[in-house]
């Protein structure tokens, strides 16, 4: 129990015993399954059912016996004996010896490399994992995001499908293996952020309707189904103490909220703004960020330089337009960008978000608000992430859908602009395996997301032939492993691009990163441009960085850009060639 008189989900171990508890308000009688015998849990009011078992069992397995006689994991178990269907494991958190704290990073040092445990190496380990630490951190790289690893039913998976928000997926490694890949990354100097999945619970292995049917609000739904009841206290501490346990067990720098747009809270605090201002009070440093495409800024916004709530907000439309400049593609939500991508991409550039208020031709109806008074470190851009290349049909990456010459002008933009840039696994080599979408589910179910998956791109003008049968199959083992990065390619054909990426890194680090510690908001400025020119000065903390880029195919005439050059052709100021990028910085501006 908390010191305020809460009650806590899941195991305390404590000095003689370890106390278990659960909220199962449908439930007139539980009992604990610990060690061969079942021990009588007391009801304690409000749903929650307690009891305590001897230390010694540390390690033991456990599950809850229901009135009817059925067993079920602990929802909130810090690990599993094995699948999400059978009982849960006793850890012990204390066990494991840090080697090392910290690294303590600012935001405006991150460089973000996103990636997925089980694919990002051939072994698909935290083990695996945590030798590549040294390779990002002398790449330029500051901190790894790492996909969800909460047990999912099955071992393949994204890890969006969690049903057992606490516990870590047995595929990947134990517990203390992933405390091991966090401890090599911080000996490192990198900082690891974990996505976390608070909008849903998976289709298989989720038995919290069992014995607490109020956890959900079945007349209200998300894409996945009913949607949660976060105005219930149980449900919010649910949610609250696991972002607390992720930072204080695993010792991680920060979280990222997916999908936000769908924790849909009426409550004053919403749960949002309760998870973020718990956080700070036990983790002040903490880099929260979000995912969220309606554009608002509330959750984001800064006191005296400061955020109190979150840190940033993974901007889709910086993505958005990039990609249509890069691939000319129109469908889904790239409507919103094919009539102008260039403007829409400089104005990202310089304020934030493209869309603030404006109608959207995708959802004819007004998109976002004005996000010009955050600073430029509120805005995480990427060129590509697991969403944008895994939800195609065939998973490709950006560099298989546009011209190198495209790419590599956008990745230039994306690594040496004031926002934030966050490379997808892979990209910093060019790897051209795709990431598919994957899962492991079996009978019914394995049919109806196949089935699902395929009537989700009939609509696309590369099916209007109905022959969707091509795309691969989420169930397949092979689908998985073709989305297994190539790190052979990384150290042959990858070489060159590999080196113009620490490049960019280490410009990013030398020029940009120093200017952005007081840098706050309207630092952005868009310039007048001729067509498929991208002009945009930011004024940052004691000089002015200056991009001027020609993202087409002709000779353009640029805007005259002040100071030295940090990137790009040295020559003529104001013509650039078909997609090429500039960077210049001008000093001795000290009223940012």
């Amino acid at each position: 129990m908390s010191g305020d008189g809460r009650q806590d989900w899941g195991p305390v171990i404590g000095a003689s015993e370890v106390g278990f508890a659960l909220w199962a308000p449908a439930q007139e009688r539980l009992a604990l399954r610990i060690g061969g015998r079942d021990i009588a849990m007391t009801a304690q009011g409000d749903g929650w059912f307690c009891c305590e078992a001897p230390l010694s069992e540390a390690g033991a397995e456990y599950a809850y016996l229901l009135e009817d006689g059925r067993t079920v994991p602990d929802p909130a178990a810090r690990a599993q004996a094995r699948d999400v269907h059978g009982p849960s494991r006793l850890v012990d958190p204390d066990r494991y010896e840090w080697r090392h704290d910290r690294p303590g990073r600012a935001w405006r040092e991150a460089v973000i490399y996103e990636l997925h445990i089980g694919a990002f190496t051939p072994e698909g380990t935290f083990a695996a994992a945590a030798e590549r630490m040294g390779a990002l951190a002398d790449l330029g790289v500051t901190a790894i995001e790492i996909m969800p690893v909460a047990q999912f039913a099955g071992d393949r998976g994204w890890g969006y499908d969690g049903v057992l928000p606490y516990a870590v997926h047995p595929a990947y490694g134990t517990p203390d293996q992933m405390r091991a890949l966090v401890d090599a990354a911080h000996g490192a100097g990198l900082m690891v952020l974990l996505d976390v999945v608070y909008n849903h619970f998976g289709p298989e292995g989720n038995y919290l309707n069992l014995y607490a049917p109020e956890f959900f609000h079945p007349e209200q739904h998300t894409p996945w189904g009913a949607a949660i009841a976060y105005d219930r206290e149980p449900v919010r501490r649910f949610f609250v103490e696991n972002a607390l346990y992720w930072l204080r067990d695993f010792r991680l720098d920060g979280l990222r909220l997916d999908a936000i747009d769908h924790v849909k809270d009426d409550s004053d605090p919403e749960i949002l703004v309760e998870i973020a201002r718990e956080v700070r009070r036990e983790f002040p440093d903490a880099h929260l960020t979000t995912e969220d495409n309606r554009n608002i800024t509330h959750l984001h916004e800064r006191e005296d330089g400061r955020a109190p709530l979150y840190t940033a907000e993974w901007n889709d439309d910086w993505h958005n337009a990039a990609h249509v400049i890069a691939t000319g593609e129109d469908e889904g939500y790239y409507a919103d960008f094919a009539d102008t991508p260039h403007a829409h991409l400089a104005r990202a550039l310089a304020e934030g978000f493209a869309y603030q208020g404006q109608v959207s031709p995708q959802k004819d109806a007004p998109r976002g608000g004005p996000s010009a008074h955050l600073p430029p470190v509120a805005f995480v851009d990427f060129l590509q992430n697991h969403d944008q290349a895994g939800n195609r049909a065939f998973g490709e990456r950006i560099d298989a859908l546009a011209p190198a010459p495209a790419v590599r002008a956008l990745r230039a933009i994306l690594l040496l602009s004031p926002h934030i840039p966050l490379m997808f696994m892979g990209e910093e080599y060019g790897e051209e395996r795709p990431f598919l979408f994957f899962t492991d589910f079996h009978g019914d179910l394995a049919d109806a997301v196949r089935q699902g998956r395929r009537r989700e791109f009939a609509g696309f003008a590369a099916f209007e032939d109905g022959a969707t049968d091509a795309i691969p199959d989420p169930n397949a083992p092979e689908t998985f492993a073709a989305s297994r990065i190539d790190w052979a390619r990384r150290d042959g054909a990858g070489q060159a691009r590999l080196e113009e990426t620490g490049a960019l890194l280490r410009v990013r680090r030398r020029e940009i990163v120093p200017l952005l510690a007081g840098a706050g908001a309207h630092t952005g400025r868009v310039i007048d441009a001729e067509a498929d020119v991208v002009a945009v000065d930011w004024r940052l903390d004691g000089a002015r960085i200056s991009l001027r880029a020609n993202l087409g195919d002709g000779d353009r005439a640029a805007p005259a850009a002040p100071g030295r050059v940090i990137w790009g052709p040295v020559g003529a100021r104001t013509w650039l060639g078909p997609w090429q990028v500039r960077f210049t910085r001008q000093e001795g501006l000290h009223d940012a």
